[in-house]
C-alpha cells in the first residue's frame, strides 16, 4: 500500500519546530508533506508559553541561534497567508530581576551585550516603573527590549496553513514507523501506519519523541523528555506588562540536573490570564500532576509579585520538552543515513528558536550558505550519539513517535 503522495521531504512532527521547518522548505520551493500521529501542535507546542527570548541564554551557539531567530520571526510571519489567524505576536520585552546580590545578574548582562544582545541594566526604581506590582525586594534588573511572545498553537497552525497554501500537505493521525531505504542505503520513503510516503528525505522533528523515532529510523540520537509545569490564573486587568523572571531562571535553563528545579517566570497573555512557571524535571514520560511542584511555582511567583497571593488559579498544565545532554539543539543531516535529517533537542526554547531552525534546515538541504554556524548543532557530536542513560519506567512505556 502506498499513499498517493510524493514529496521531496517528509517532516515527522507537526509541532512548532516541524511546522517552521516545513514552512521554510515549502517557501523555498521544496515539496513537503508533514505527518503527525496526533493533532498538529497538540504535543509539546500546546504546553508552551510562546516565548521568543534572547534574555535567558549564555553567550555561545544557542544565543547566536536565538538572536538570529528573533530577527527571523518577523520575516516568517510576513510570509504567512493573510487568511490565517492572528498568532498574537507581542514585542513586549523581558525583565530579569535579582532580589539578592545583583552582581551575577549584571555580569551576565555584560557578557550578553558583548555577544550582541540589547541588555539594559536598570535600577530597582526603573524596574518598578516597568512593573509597578513587583516585590520591593528587587535589588537590580536587566531590561531586554528584544524579548517577544506569541501564541504557540496559533503560530504552528498558521505555519502549517502556509505549507498547504504552498502546495504541501499536512496529515494528522498518521504515525511514522521507520524509513525505507534503497539498496545503497539512502532514504527513499517513510513507512507509516497508513502506508509508504515516497520521498528523498525524512526530517525527524518529533520533539521529546525524537529519540524513539531516530532508533526506528536507524539513526539513533540521544534526546530525552524533560517535563515542565505551568499555572494559569483567572483573567485579570492588565497587571504584568512584560515577561518577568528572577535571575535563577538562567541557571535552571542551562542545568542538566534530573531532579526538580523551579524558578519564577510570570507573564500575561492577550486574554488576560497570567502564566506562572517554570519547572524542569527529568521523569521520563510520567505525566502525573505533582501538587508539590505547583505549590513551589505558586510560592515563588508570590515572592516576585505579592498580589498573586490573592488571585485564583484557573488551571495547570504540563508538557515534555526535548532535552539534549549538552543543551544544544540537534539540527542537520544524519551522516550515517543519507536522506535522514533531525531538528529537535530545543528543550524549552523551541518556540523562540523555530524560525532560525527552519531557515537553517532549508539552507543545509539546498546547499546554501547558512545564516548561522551549523557545526555546534551537528548530529554527529558525542553528546548526541552517546548511549542514553537508563530512564524511568514511564519513559519506556509512554513514549512514541509523532
Amino acid at each position: 500500500m502506498s499513499l498517493s503522495i510524493d514529496a521531496d521531504v517528509v517532516v515527522v512532527g507537526a509541532g512548532i519546530v516541524g511546522a517552521a521547518c516545513a514552512e521554510a522548505l515549502s517557501a523555498a520551493g521544496v515539496r513537503v508533506v508533514v505527518v503527525d500521529r496526533g493533532a498538529p501542535a497538540g504535543g509539546t507546542t500546546a504546553a508552551g508559553e510562546g516565548n521568543i527570548l534572547v534574555s535567558d541564554k549564555e553567550p555561545g551557539p544557542e544565543l547566536d541561534l536565538a538572536i538570529a531567530s528573533r530577527r527571523e520571526w518577523p520575516a516568517v510571519l510576513a510570509r504567512l497567508p493573510e487568511t490565517v489567524a492572528d498568532v498574537e505576536w507581542e514585542s513586549k520585552g523581558g525583565l530579569v530581576v535579582a532580589t539578592t546580590d545583583p552582581q551575577p545578574l549584571e555580569d551576565f548582562a555584560a557578557a550578553q551585550r558583548e555577544a550582541g544582545v540589547d541588555a539594559q541594566v536598570i535600577t530597582p526604581a526603573d524596574a518598578f516603573e516597568l512593573e509597578p506590582l513587583l516585590t520591593r525586594a528587587v535589588t537590580a534588573g536587566v531590561y531586554y527590549p528584544e524579548d517577544a511572545q506569541l501564541q504557540p498553537v496559533l503560530a504552528a497552525t498558521a505555519l502549517l496553513a502556509a505549507v498547504r497554501a504552498g502546495g504541501g500537505e499536512v496529515r494528522a493521525g498518521v504515525t511514522a514507523l521507520s524509513v525505507r531505504r534503497s539498496a545503497a542505503g539512502r532514504v527513499i520513503g517513510l513507512e507509516t501506519n497508513a502506508g509508504v510516503i515516497r520521498c528523498s528525505a525524512v526530517l525527524n522533528a518529533c520533539g521529546p519523541w525524537a529519540g524513539s523515532f531516530s532508533k526506528s529510523a536507524g539513526g539513533p540520537i540521544q534526546v530525552l523528555p524533560r517535563r515542565g509545569m505551568i499555572l494559569v490564573t483567572a483573567p485579570l486587568p492588565e497587571c504584568v506588562r512584560h515577561k518577568v523572571y528572577d535571575a535563577d531562571y538562567v541557571g535552571a535553563v542551562g542545568s542538566g540536573e534530573a531532579d526538580l528545579q523551579t524558578s519564577t517566570v510570570v507573564e500575561s497573555t492577550r486574554g488576560g490570564t497570567v502564566l506562572i512557571g517554570s519547572s524542569r524535571e527529568r521523569i521520563g514520560f510520567d505525566d502525573t500532576i505533582r501538587v508539590r511542584v505547583l505549590r513551589e511555582l505558586a510560592r515563588k511567583a508570590i515572592g516576585l509579585f505579592p498580589f498573586l497571593g490573592d488571585v485564583p488559579v484557573m488551571r495547570a498544565y504540563g508538557g515534555f520538552r526535548p532535552y539534549a545532554p549538552d543543551h544544544l539543539p540537534v539540527i542537520g543531516p544524519d551522516p550515517r543515513i543519507e536522506g535522514l535529517w533531525h531538528a529537535t533537542g530545543h528543550e524549552g526554547a523551541g518556540i523562540g528558536l523555530a524560525a532560525s531552525t527552519g531557515r537553517l534546515i532549508t539552507e543545509l538541504f539546498l546547499g546554501l550558505h547558512p545564516h548561522v554556524d551549523p557545526k555546534p548543532f551537528r548530529v554527529d557530536r558525542p553528546a548526541v550519539l552517546s548511549p542514553a542513560p537508563a530512564e524511568p519506567v514511564a519513559a519506556r512505556t509512554s513514549g512514541g513517535t509523532s
